[in-house]
């Protein structure tokens, strides 16, 4: 423990500096005068002898010592990303001043199964990203199977302690003292404090717009009010286009569940997950049993279609791109394509954020807002072609210089200086608006790749949002809160704990469907009660986590300390 104390204050106190001077106002002298100014250092056309094992200059990125081609094969875990690394000018402008091309493998269907093949070989990419919470990402620290980013920086790139953020680095280190993943997308206490009012949630109950209106915008927010709404856009609007209206659309079900009508529902029904510094079980609040009886009734009632227990997510946005649903509880940045195309067309068909299901007491949602575990993490294998490169790109791409990079694209081409600020060129702008595919096949900026993205950093240059996005955005604004301390507490996948907690997660993924597909309430509540019956070691799997969310208060205090 002591190592890693004073491994850890050093590192706090050594990216405290860059930290800071980052936060005053994008100054981007840390990098060499900016991104575009450091391309000309090295460029590809003249690449540096290798010199693996020596320091670089003091405060100098280790990437600008060799910028000779090479390409890392970068696993994704998310079968939706079909994008491919270069044919856009971001891509193309990376691979010119670093020298890295990359290839991205993604599974074609299961993630699960496609990761559980690699895991079993013992061998694996480059880099993988994947989900923090994703219960692989303990196994491959466990087995050994990633590296200590923090002993790959200490040896070849200690420019990485100054881009890094301390209480990130804080969060993500292991009981054994060492960081093997960085977040993306990931806000501290401290970002909380100073960027909070900006925060969004990504957390929405959407509705089609027109048809909403023609329905005289009904109160969604009780269960009647909602069973009626799907009722009356059912009878009103039969059809899409001569396809069968879908009344209420839904993250996919999978093997453990469904977003939708797990935490989305009960942060919309703002249930506590704690209650007197007790951990409490949201799966059995009466609000929430009450709604998901609500969602057994519509189907009931002929309200909920086959297509969503079946449709994955590439069939739900090519549905939501006909228009075909009614109404969704959905993370809204998942359609915002398909929205932006929409409201292309006719801004009246496009979906719109309404007041969503509500307690009885009316309470504001508590939405999942950003947390400092992030969305992703991303973790260097022990079988990394090239170590030092494989460190040198991940620091260039957490920097300031790579986020900018990967938010602005190349100067001149993508964005400029205009007005004395950096930013979007109007034909760039213009696409990114009305066409996100286009422009993510011709620019590949504004975060196409958001391995590495920092949501926070990215406020400096980001321009003003616009419809449909800004209208959903500014729904969630003063609704999203932080829920870090309640990451990261499932038991080790490894232990009798956590083989009882998978197995406890299948059984959900198998109960969830069961429920709504219910006959009757007293059919739902014996369903119900013989999941409860049949979960394993769950005494002591909520004896692990409430230790597990005690350790994350305090951490969170230390760090923000």
């Amino acid at each position: 423990m002591g190592a890693k104390r004073k491994w850890l204050s050093a590192i706090l106190s050594a990216a405290l500096v860059f930290t800071l001077a980052a936060c005053s106002g994008g100054n981007n002298a840390a990098n060499g005068g900016g991104a575009e100014g450091s391309a000309s250092a090295s460029p590809a056309a003249s690449p540096q002898p290798s010199s693996e094992g020596q320091q670089p200059a003091e405060g100098e990125p280790a990437w600008k010592k060799n910028t000779s081609p090479i390409t890392f094969d970068w696993y994704i875990n998310f079968s939706w990303f079909s994008k491919k690394w270069g044919g856009d000018a971001t891509a193309e402008y990376i691979t010119k001043k670093t020298g890295v091309s990359l290839n991205f493998i993604v599974p074609a269907g299961n993630e699960n199964e496609k990761l559980n093949t690699m895991l079993a070989s013992g061998s694996l990419p480059d880099f993988i990203t994947l989900d923090w919470n994703n219960e692989n990402v303990k196994k491959m620290i466990n087995g050994k199977l990633v590296l200590p980013l923090n002993e790959l920086a200490e040896q070849y790139d200690p420019y990485f302690f100054k881009v890094t953020d301390p209480a990130k680095i804080g969060w993500y280190t292991q009981p054994d003292g060492n960081v093997y993943g960085y977040p993306n997308a990931s806000s501290s206490p401290a970002d909380y404090e100073k960027y909070g009012e900006n925060f969004t949630s990504n957390q929405t109950f959407v509705v089609r717009k027109d048809m909403y209106e023609a329905l005289g915008k009904p109160d969604m927010s009780t269960p009647e009010g909602f069973l009626n709404a799907l009722q009356a856009a059912k009878e009103m609007f039969p059809d899409v286009d001569g396809q069968p209206l879908i009344p209420i659309g839904l993250h996919e079900f999978n093997d453990t569940g469904n977003y939708s009508l797990e935490g989305y529902l009960q942060n919309f029904l703002a249930i506590p997950q704690q209650k007197d510094g007790k951990l409490y079980d949201r799966r059995q609040d009466p609000e929430y049993l009450k709604w998901l009886k609500t969602f057994r009734k519509a189907n009931e009632m002929g309200l909920l279609a086959k297509d969503i227990f079946i449709d994955k997510r590439p069939q739900m946005e090519e549905k939501i791109a006909q228009g075909r649903y009614f109404a969704m509880l959905y993370q809204r940045t998942d359609f915002a394509t398909q929205n932006i195309a929409r409201y292309q067309n006719d801004p009246n068909s496009a979906y719109i954020a309404i007041d969503g299901p509500a307690n009885a007491a009316k309470d504001l949602p508590t939405l999942s807002g950003p947390g400092i575990s992030g969305w992703t993490v991303t973790l260097i294998s022990k079988d990394v072609k090239d170590k030092e490169r494989a460190i040198a790109f991940l620091s260039y791409l957490i920097s300031e210089e790579g986020n900018k990079d990967l938010y602005l694209g190349e100067k001149g081409v993508t964005y400029d200086t205009i007005d004395g600020k950096d930013q979007f060129k109007p034909e760039a702008l213009e696409l990114m608006n009305t066409d996100r595919a286009a422009f993510d096949q011709q620019y590949g900026a504004s975060y196409t790749y958001w391995m590495l993205m920092d949501t926070n950093m990215n406020l400096q240059w980001a321009p003003p949002s616009v419809d449909p996005g800004k209208q959903m955005e500014d729904w969630t604004k003063g609704k999203a809160i932080s829920m870090s301390e309640f990451d990261n507490l499932d038991p080790p996948p490894t232990s009798k704990e956590g083989v009882s907690n998978s197995k406890n997660g299948r059984l959900w993924g198998k109960t969830l469907p069961k429920l709504l597909l219910a006959e009757t309430d007293e059919q739902f509540d014996s369903i119900f009660n013989e999941y409860l019956q049949d979960r394993e070691d769950q005494e002591a799997i909520e004896a692990y986590r409430q230790k597990a969310y005690e350790e994350n208060l305090k951490k969170l205090e230390e760090i923000n300390g």
